[in-house]
């Protein structure tokens, strides 16, 4: 038997989903909570395997309900179920140890569905939630020179093996003011403020140039 606590500051929606809920064979409803610190306190008393948690609520919203059930109970599983997905509230849910996050307008069965596959550990994500968090992975993932244009990538190669600007504008053929244009722009890029932590920058990330 799944046991589920509900936690909604609309009755409405929290009588609802409790209703369907007792039709599933398999799944019993232990409580209900209208407020993120109400949802706290029943959640350490009656220890439920997963809780439905709606985000914005008064008397402590979900996010920070979520992080105190998860710091004294880390075995819960936290199911957001929420009409926002901006990323004002995905991400600090995430964060604070949502397993799935899931839109209002999911039917319920999917709300179903997703009970069941929190219990056997699988997470479920909206779609529109999933596309938010890989596109929030790729940017960390992102370096600070992968926005440099090829000709100043040229020149920090240059930079990280000690080049002066009248070296860097012979070996690239280039002029010495357009050298320390493309120099500002690189340093600006990489959020350093002088040549010298350019050129630490570009050995600590293997950007070095090819021995011929």
């Amino acid at each position: 038997m799944i046991r589920v606590a509900v936690v909604d500051d609309h009755e409405m929606v929290r009588k609802g989903i409790i209703s369907y809920l007792a039709t599933e064979a398999g799944i019993e409803v232990i409580g209900e909570a209208e407020s993120g610190n109400d949802a706290v306190k029943l959640v350490l008393k009656e220890r439920p395997e997963i809780v439905l948690m709606d985000l914005l609520m008064e008397n402590g919203n979900g996010i920070e309900a979520t992080r105190e059930i998860l710091k004294s109970y880390p075995g819960c599983k936290v199911i957001i179920i929420t009409s926002y997905y901006d990323d004002e509230q995905v991400f600090p849910a995430i964060e604070a140890g949502a397993f799935s996050y899931m839109l209002k307008t999911a039917s319920a069965y999917e709300v179903v569905n997703a009970i069941k596959k929190a219990a056997n550990g699988e997470p479920v994500i909206e779609s529109k939630v999933a596309g938010k968090m890989v596109s929030r992975l790729r940017e960390k993932e992102k370096k600070p020179h992968d926005d440099l244009t090829e000709r100043e990538f040229d020149v920090l190669l240059c930079i990280g093996e000690g080049m002066t600007n009248q070296e860097i504008s012979e070996e690239l053929f280039i002029g010495i003011k357009t050298v320390k244009t493309h120099v500002s722009n690189i340093l600006s890029k990489l959020g350093v403020s002088d040549r010298t932590q350019a050129a630490v920058y570009a050995n600590r990330n293997g950007i070095i140039k090819k021995q011929a």
